[in-house]
């Protein structure tokens, strides 16, 4: 279940936000009235999925706010600015990832922002674990070959014999290729 932040003063805002966000799916949703509520709300509770921030805010403007959330979570972020400011504040956070968006905000406008947000967060999940996959790949790669190096250094094998054997082990004892070369490791080092 998605969970969403909407730090805004103006209710009216913070209630259409809420409902669109429920429509999309986000089912847990935590309204913050200012920035230091929201910092708190960001740092206590679990990572957001998406953050909608309608600036001006009664503390602060509410782009530091933005850029904070961006560095410190995978969040999508709605940045709501004035019209007239909004083309110059999408300029110095567009780096950051922040979606920034015109006021008035149309309903539709916002509804299809929040849709692209979580479309691209879900995109963004899978890319995130077939990177985490292929890291644990290489890791499984490099312990192998270090068994293998031990196995030559220490039984004085060629690459291919200590390959041979790793393989002959694993399939003998219905272990991983992992497992033997952990116990290799192990046991040489």
């Amino acid at each position: 279940m998605e969970r969403a932040i909407i730090v805004s003063a103006n209710s009216d805002i913070s209630e259409l936000s809420e409902q669109l966000l429920r429509i999309e799916g986000c089912g847990i949703t935590a309204v913050a009235a200012s920035c230091n509520e929201a910092r708190r709300l960001v740092k206590n509770d679990t990572e957001p999925e998406v953050v909608i921030i309608n600036t001006p805010l009664p503390d602060e403007f509410g782009q530091e706010l933005a850029e904070m959330i961006a560095e410190t979570t995978s969040a999508g972020i709605i940045l709501i600015c004035g019209g007239d400011i909004s083309d110059d504040i999408a300029d110095r956070v567009s780096d950051s990832g922040i979606n920034v968006l015109a006021r008035p905000v149309s309903r539709e406008e916002l509804q299809r922002t929040i849709r692209l947000l979580l479309a691209s967060r879900v995109r963004m999940a899978g890319v995130k674990k077939e990177s985490s996959d292929i890291m644990s790949r290489i890791e499984e790669m490099r312990t192998i070959n270090r068994a293998k190096t031990t196995l030559m250094k220490y039984l004085k094998f060629t690459e291919p014999q200590a390959h041979k054997y790793i393989e002959k082990q694993a399939m003998n004892n219905r272990q991983t290729r992992l497992e033997v070369a952990v116990r290799i490791l192990a046991q040489y080092e």
